[in-house]
């Protein structure tokens, strides 16, 4: 978009696989945050048997786990990270403080790989070429068309994912989840979509 001096947007989609993993482990663990983001369609929740000592360590190296997933730069680990075996390169934990957490994920590798690379290959075989830029370029459109101006500049993350219900949710500062069915729906996807990029722009 070069030096002209407009507003410029950058609206990046996918449904990653790591992104994709730490919701797999999380619904495979127990974990209940973040508490409005649904479960995964077709993983059964586990039942919670551990004391609320061992749930709560979980759950707070979880949620660190999952903000340097979700939004990396914004979360860098304070110690180096180090890979976790079975997962290949798409997840590595803090050398110091996630023990808990890389002790309850590895007997999961297996699942939780073929889980997020099967969810990740159906999204983009789904994708189709060029359909997610028009998508958000007729809301940011509709957007100006509504306040008179040209949108700001600003920049948005979007998971697509197989939640177990329709919608759309912050999971960082710059990034939302929405449900796969919802995406494909472009009347409805429009409609959800435009207030976050009205928050945005």
């Amino acid at each position: 978009m070069g030096g002209t001096g407009s507003p410029e947007w950058l609206i990046r989609e996918d449904a990653s696989q790591p992104v994709l993993l730490a919701l797999f482990l999380r619904q495979v663990l127990g974990i209940r945050s973040p508490d409005e983001l649904p479960h995964l369609r077709g993983i059964p929740p586990r039942a919670n048997d551990r004391n609320e000592d061992a749930q709560a360590l979980l759950e707070r190296q979880w949620r660190e786990y999952w903000a340097m997933t979700v939004e990396p730069q914004a979360h860098p680990s304070p110690v180096p990270l180090d890979l976790v075996d079975g997962y290949e390169t798409l997840l590595a934990l803090p050398t110091e403080g996630a023990d808990a957490l890389r002790s309850a994920i590895v007997p999961h590798a297996p699942e939780a790989l073929a889980f997020a690379q099967s969810a990740h290959a159906r999204y983009r075989r789904d994708a189709g070429s060029g359909t997610a830029y028009r998508a958000y370029a007729s809301a940011i459109a509709e957007h100006e068309r509504q306040v008179g101006r040209r949108a700001h500049s600003f920049e948005l993350n979007v998971q697509v994912l197989p939640l177990s219900q329709r919608g759309v949710w912050w999971i960082g500062s710059l990034t939302v989840a929405v449900t796969d069915g919802l995406r494909g729906d472009v009347v409805a996807f429009d409609a959800a979509i435009h207030p976050i990029i009205a928050e945005l722009a």
